[in-house]
């Protein structure tokens, strides 16, 4: 577990050795939400599994206006499938725990909608799993996740944001081999891929708010 935490602190402790000497001062956020899972592989569809999105960020603006900037989230994230059929062998549950490491790049318009896009380091820290005696594993779930991402925030009050996210695996999270139970030697393999929306709400530490821009020395504030 230390070696697990050790990695997302080093991570962040870079953003701040590599930041210049001249550039804005870096902001922090925290977020909180959930994901809305499904695994792409499992035999079932739907975003049924729910868990919890939340963790800390930082956010170096940058450019001309400040429109970019560059985030990376420390998040506490759950993930897997779920499914309730109509009998107990078709009922399916996945829990997978992952401490994810977002690094992104984003556009904002007018300090008011921002669009991102960026890619995440996943570890994994926990799962659990009722099997299906039709499922297979070829081998144990991929210890990290590496995965892709796009989002969209729109300011709704303050520094308050809300933001929805659809993140998706680059690499299988492991192969199984499916089998029909009514037709003997019918089996299939299929890779898995962790598949999520998630939807949060975001707060960032002392941002400029709308209509504003910071006062210089000997100056009020001045409104645009």
């Amino acid at each position: 577990m230390k070696k697990q935490v050790l990695l997302p602190l080093l991570l962040i402790l870079m953003i701040f050795a590599m930041r210049p000497a001249h550039a804005q001062k870096i902001l922090g956020g925290i977020s909180v939400g959930a994901n809305f899972c499904q695994v792409d592989g499992d035999q079932f569809y739907g975003f049924r599994k729910v868990g919890l999105n939340f963790g800390p960020m930082v956010i170096l603006p940058f450019g001309k206006n400040k429109n970019w900037s560059v985030s990376m989230e420390l998040l506490y994230s759950q993930k897997g499938s779920y499914h309730k059929g109509s009998t107990d062998s078709t009922y399916y549950r996945l829990n997978l725990d992952y401490i994810d490491i977002p690094v992104m790049i984003h556009f904002t318009d007018k300090k008011i909608i921002s669009a991102g896009v960026g890619v995440c380091y996943g570890q994994l820290i926990g799962k659990s799993e009722s099997q299906l005696y039709v499922v297979t594993p070829h081998a144990n779930f991929l210890p990290y996740d590496f995965s892709a991402l796009g989002e969209v925030s729109v300011r709704i009050w303050n520094r308050f944001w809300v933001n929805v996210r659809y993140q998706y695996s680059i690499l299988s999270l492991r192969t199984v081999t499916f089998t029909n139970p009514n037709i003997a030697g019918d089996t299939w393999d299929r890779d898995q891929y962790n598949n999520l929306i998630s939807l949060r709400l975001t707060y960032i530490f002392k941002q400029e708010l709308p209509g504003k821009r910071k006062k210089a020395k000997g100056e009020g504030e001045v409104v645009n």
